[in-house]
């Protein structure tokens, strides 16, 4: 089984996936060199092509200058790109990934005849993620690890998720949210927020970050003092003293001297947005133009460019959010999109500008010493003249050297396994090695390292226990909080099994509404996956265990149990929709839907679940839990989505209800499936008797939009799964819900025509009233 296992780890690892646009990639910079401004892009050839040149422009004077061709690497032979970054004197370019490797060139700006980088490869190797700021550039190799060229070294025991550079300072978003930053910009670095975040960008002096909870944080010198921002944004940029926001309808606001957009182009579309020292640059939705402003060099002309591209092309199964449209036809490689913008929502209009504090923040703890090096030592015989001896010792130099190559062929076949892209000697000191896939940073960890950041795998750490092993809370290296699934020694096959399902799902697949994967152990025979901490527990919890309580949204508010429902759908649909393949779950219970700080649902427990090809229309064993087991996947043993449908069903009828799957409602009564229960009830109109009374209602509004929730959850748990509704369109029903539920009579307007641009076919008032 061992062995089984470490090559299921090395596939796994080996196998190639293209990275997710969650890195940093730009196709479009700016920067100064002397007096000029430059700006560089992807320019596409033609108003039909899909090839595109690296050029850049110096303005006023116009020279351009093509860095594909005869002025790039390799000489006359056209070379393609498909990220870059400009600093005060350099430009580097990104080729496009292949068999999971990338490499940088790097051109510089001023004729420095011993410069060692002018025109030349200066990386080659696991797929690269860059950013620029003012004079320096730094890289995330694999999505991760922090990398700088011409730089002073940084901290390399921490992984980040995003990196962005500013003037003399860099800024990350560790794998658990947390930023931490390093350089000398002393009022960047001492005063770095603390909290959650998802979004993050530097400019010369100061940085601005989008925290999970929709909070907008801007510090450092020349943070803005900004009004009116907008209800959302998909992008932030910053400059020297400039602060630019592009809000998810291609609206571009900007704070700071000579920033605000032209006239020409204030109420235009912008696809993407740049800004560095005193210039902005956006690229126009309608035709992939550049337009530029703030630089004096911009007066005569705004129009940079005619047409470039406005993204990096990748495979549409990385893409986050929806491709952008008609992306497919401008990107050269068949079957590559670029991807759109995912939307942020900001949950007020004012920016928090932190104050400078006298202290420092603490530091993260460091990682102590990795595990002790196996040392072999290797015993020098002396063979004697004696024909008995001279024997005896060869056997004994042969034994030895037979024992030292199969160490290292363990040692070779160790780091195969770790980082296949690379051969590197082990660093013991160090955090383990990294394994990216689709998004989500993973780190094989020692079992030291997990003992020691759980206390001993103490009890006072445990936060629970289910078949697969016991959960435990942990501090890790870099301060990121983690649920460590520590696996039952016992039960060997079964939890092998489990462990392998869960890490090769979780490995491939990145929502908001999963729980996320932050390593894995396979050490000294133990079986550890390392997944985000939650810190708000289980919906089961809070809806059958912990008594009421104001801290609680769910015995605040019914928008908040919705928004919960919602969070959980969307898990789901993504599994089944957006997955390749797709992913059945095969185990939806409100004890798997978990809840972190601002109370986001997030969908765990991967370990039953299934590829869609694997069992779809097959005769599979049935797996689950009592009282949400689909009762036809049960009977047929035919396994399809719409089973994960039927459970998900339940854990409505327990939101609304505030009963558990299987009810007991009198002493003298059999305990009865929640679904039997409410069925009658339902039916008979008494809506009333059905509804948590724990939540208080309060308008009419509310009652509909539980009705209709209630009405749909009697769908989901029909006999027959083929007349089940989708998990799409049960996203698109809480939509709808939520926004009658919450909002006013603009907000659902803007409800319907969302769920209308979805192609929805549910009828408001219809799609899921009982037959």
């Amino acid at each position: 089984m061992h062995l089984f296992l470490s090559l299921f780890l090395l596939l796994l690892i080996s196998v190639s996936i293209p990275v997710s646009l969650s890195a940093n990639f730009s196709t479009l910079s700016i920067t100064r060199v002397h007096d000029e401004t430059l700006v560089c892009a992807l320019v596409l050839r033609s108003s039909s092509s899909n090839t595109s040149d690296l050029i850049c422009t110096h303005l006023p004077s116009g020279e351009t200058i093509n860095y594909s061709s005869e002025g790039g690497y390799g000489g006359s032979q056209s070379v393609q790109y498909s990220a870059l970054a400009a600093a005060d004197d350099f430009l580097c370019g990104i080729t496009p990934p292949a068999q999971g490797k990338s490499s940088m060139i790097w051109w510089s700006f001023v004729d420095d005849e011993d410069d060692p980088f002018n025109n030349k490869r200066v990386y080659w190797g696991p797929l690269l993620s860059i950013s620029a700021g003012d004079s320096h550039v730094c890289g995330l190799i694999n999505g991760s690890t922090l990398k700088c060229w011409r730089w002073q070294e940084f901290p390399d025991d921490i992984t980040f998720k995003t990196i962005a550079v500013g003037g003399e300072f860099v800024c990350g978003i560790t794998t658990c949210g947390i930023i931490k930053c390093f350089g000398n910009e002393t009022d960047v670095v001492m005063n770095t927020p603390q909290g959650n975040f998802t979004t993050l960008a530097a400019g010369s002096h100061h940085a601005c970050a989008v925290s999970a909870a929709g909070n907008l944080t801007c510090w450092g010198a020349g943070a803005p003092k900004m009004e009116h921002i907008p209800d959302d944004l998909v992008a932030l940029s910053l400059g020297t003293n400039i602060t630019c926001i592009l809000a998810s309808n291609g609206t571009v606001y900007c704070w700071g001297s000579g920033a605000t957009p032209p006239e020409s182009v204030a109420r235009e579309a912008f696809v993407s947005i740049e800004a560095k020292g005193d210039s902005v640059c956006g690229v126009l939705m309608k035709n992939y133009s550049v337009i530029c402003w703030g630089s004096q060099n911009f007066e005569k002309n705004n129009l940079v460019f005619e047409k470039v591209l406005p993204g990096m092309c990748v495979p549409e199964t990385n893409c986050s959010c929806m491709p952008m449209g008609g992306s497919s036809s401008i990107c050269s490689t068949e079957g590559q999109v670029i991807c759109g913008p995912c939307t942020i929502n900001l949950s007020n209009n004012k920016v928090n500008v932190p104050v400078p504090s006298a202290n420092p923040p603490p530091e993260s703890p460091t990682p102590g010493p990795g595990p002790n090096n196996n040392r072999i030592r290797l015993v020098v015989i002396t063979i004697g003249i004696a024909g008995a001896v001279l024997a005896a010792s060869i056997v004994m130099v042969g034994f030895v050297l037979y024992k030292i190559a199969k160490k290292k062929e363990k040692r070779r076949f160790d780091l195969a396994r770790i980082d296949p892209t690379t051969v590197q000697q082990p660093n013991l000191g160090r955090p383990p090695s990294l394994l990216r896939r689709n998004g989500l940073v993973s780190v094989e960890f020692t079992f030291r390292a997990l003992h020691r950041a759980t206390d001993g795998f103490a009890d006072g750490n445990k936060i629970g226990s289910g078949g697969f092993g016991t959960v435990y809370w942990g501090v890790l290296s870099d301060g990121c909080q983690a649920a460590i699934k520590r696996a039952h020694h016992k039960r060997r096959r079964h939890t092998e099994n489990a462990f392998l399902s869960e890490l090769a799902l979780l490995s491939r697949v990145n929502h908001k509404n999963l729980v996320g994967l932050l390593g894995f152990c396979d050490d000294r025979g133990e079986r550890i996956l390392v997944v985000e901490y939650m810190p708000n527990g289980t919906l089961y919890d809070h809806l059958h265990r912990l008594p009421p309580s104001d801290s609680s949204p769910l015995f605040t508010s019914w928008t908040a149990r919705l928004k919960i429902a919602l969070d959980a759908a969307r898990g789901i649909e993504y599994l089944h929709s957006y997955a390749v393949p797709g992913i059945i779950h095969r185990d939806i219970k409100s004890s798997n839907i978990l809840l972190d700080a601002q109370w986001i649902a997030k969908v765990s427990d991967f370990g039953l679940s299934m590829a869609r090809n694997a069992g779809t229309g097959a005769s599979t064993a049935s797996a689950g839990t009592v009282g949400y087991m689909d009762p036809e996947y049960y009977r047929l043993q035919e396994l399809t989505e719409k089973s994960d449908v039927y459970s998900f069903g339940v854990v409505l009828l327990e939101i609304i209800t505030g009963l558990k799957a299987v009810v007991k409602t009198g002493e003298d009564e059999e305990p009865r499936h929640v679904a039997e229960y409410v069925m009658p009830i339902l039916s008979s109109g008494d809506i009333a008797r059905l509804i948590d009374k724990r939540v208080p209602m309060t308008d009419t509004r509310e009652e509909v939009a539980i009705e209709k929730v209630l009405k749909m959850a009697a769908q989901c748990v029909r006999s027959r799964g083929r007349v089940r509704p989708t998990m799409r369109e049960v996203v698109m029903e809480l939509e709808w819900v939520l926004g009658l539920c919450g909002g006013d009579e603009d907000e659902m307007v803007e409800v319907v025509l969302e769920v209308e641009d979805r192609g929805s076919t549910v009828s408001s008032m219809s799609a899921f009233d009982l037959e």
